[in-house]
């Protein structure tokens, strides 16, 4: 009995690879006959576990989709991932979830061996992460997961919006793709009554489900999501803008500067000029010293004052030379 329990566990943890196995490519795998994958694979549909089954010379069995969730086999590189994973979200930016990824976590670490509790704790320990600012935009995490389904089954929403202006509106999109840029979450989506592409900040949605009717999609914008809000986002209108001249080459300062934060321009082999800008004065000012290279400001004036100020608050942090 003991025997056989081991080898269904065998049998399980290679039908939860993404592939399809054959009767014999399972035998040899197993040391067993086919006869007994046979048997073996229907004592795991009796145990609940979904195995599909096709006929034929390039037939084979896989592990498929069923009504509940059974018990999974992890290796250990994917039970320390899983629990750290589960770690990192009790304590994110989609709320909802903290309570049941703590209960998750409690569950994957009582049946960790000890050796991989030590590497989990471990990280737990000596691997810090800043506290989150309670200023911050989260989004629920049903919210997540419906416009999620939407995307997939191409379904329209319907969602309240609104915009940096504080100013609401009602939309009617059809959603291609979430992008999740540090604590903000994106949608990329094809506005209806705009007949445009628009990238539509989640934490100010208040969208209604079910979706809409599905639709025929279109060719995206930008293969790469990600990169098409990164650059619409760094596009967005500012409170303030400034064009700053550094004194470094275009190359330098583009590996220091996210591309969010705007573009580079060379003007020649030892000077560039950054497009930029921001919501606080004071804020922009410690992020353009923080670039590593002399710039030069010379508007708006909020900023230029706001670099003298810090400066001068620099220079008398620093003991005097005499």
């Amino acid at each position: 009995m003991l025997e056989t329990s081991a080898r269904l566990l065998r049998l399980l943890s290679l039908l939860q690879t993404p592939r399809e196995w054959t009767g014999p490519q399972l035998a040899e795998r197993l040391g067993v006959s086919t006869r007994t994958v046979r048997n073996d694979v229907e004592r795991l549909r009796s145990l609940g576990y979904p195995v599909d089954a096709t006929r034929g010379a390039v037939g084979g069995y896989r592990l498929g989709a069923g009504a509940q969730l059974p018990p999974l086999l992890l290796d250990d590189e994917e039970a320390v991932a899983v629990a750290v994973g589960l770690r990192t979200a009790a304590s994110g930016s989609i709320s909802g979830i903290e309570e049941t990824s703590l209960r998750a976590l409690a569950k994957v670490e009582q049946v960790l061996p000890s050796r991989l509790r030590r590497r989990v704790n471990a990280l737990q320990t000596y691997v810090a992460s800043v506290a989150s600012n309670t200023n911050q935009p989260t989004v629920d995490a049903k919210v997540l997961t419906e416009l999620t389904a939407a995307c997939r089954d191409r379904e329209l929403v319907r969602f309240g919006y609104e915009d940096r202006g504080k100013s609401g509106s009602r939309r009617v999109a059809e959603p291609y793709g979430l992008v999740n840029w540090g604590r903000r979450w994106y949608l990329v989506a094809w506005d209806r009554d705009r007949e445009d592409w628009r990238t539509f900040r989640v934490d100010r949605m208040t969208p209604k489900f079910p979706a809409g009717p599905r639709f025929a999609p279109r060719e995206l914008p930008d293969e790469d999501l990600a990169r098409y809000v990164s650059e619409r986002v760094a596009a967005a209108p500012r409170r303030l803008t400034a064009q700053i001249t550094v004194h470094a080459p275009a190359e330098a300062v583009a590996e220091r500067v996210p591309a969010f934060v705007g573009p580079v321009r060379s003007v020649d082999a030892e000077t560039c000029v950054l497009s930029t800008g921001g919501e606080n004065a004071e804020m922009l000012a410690v992020y353009l010293g923080m670039i590593g290279f002399d710039f030069t400001v010379t508007e708006p004036p909020e900023l230029v004052e706001a670099v003298r100020a810090l400066g001068e608050r620099y220079a008398r942090a620093t003991p005097q030379e005499h």
